[in-house]
């Protein structure tokens, strides 16, 4: 599978944005997907993650309440809906897409990643 990540920009503190991932192929439901981010100077860490059929969702602490994921397996596409930004939520964001829901959230060898999408929270 092939993934494109999009929607990202600048935006205030306190303001939204949608990241949207689209999977090439025909396989896109047996996959869980997800999102990383990396900010600079740190550390890749996990954002959110949900499973094939799209019935169970999992957020770091850091995004609980603030962030939502979503998946339309018809379209082939994952988004990110991303509220309450914060300046600390500044980084680059991955998708990503792995066959096993075991181990996603550690972002280790999962299956593939898109390319990246920078967000910017100014304060």
């Amino acid at each position: 599978v092939q993934l494109q990540a999009s929607g990202g920009g600048l935006v205030q503190a306190g303001g939204s944005l949608r990241l949207s991932c689209a999977a090439s192929g025909r396989t896109f439901s047996i996959y869980v997907m997800g999102w990383f981010r990396q900010a600079p100077g740190k550390e890749r860490e996990f954002v959110a993650a949900i499973n094939r059929s799209g019935t169970s969702t999992f957020y770091a602490d850091s995004v609980k309440g603030r962030f939502t994921i979503s998946r339309d397996n018809a379209k082939n596409t994952v988004y990110l809906q991303m509220n309450d930004l914060k300046p600390e939520d500044t980084a680059v964001y991955y998708c990503a897409a792995d066959r096993n829901l075991i181990g996603y959230t550690k972002g280790l060898a999962l299956d593939a990643w898109g390319q990246g999408t920078q967000v910017t929270v100014s304060s």
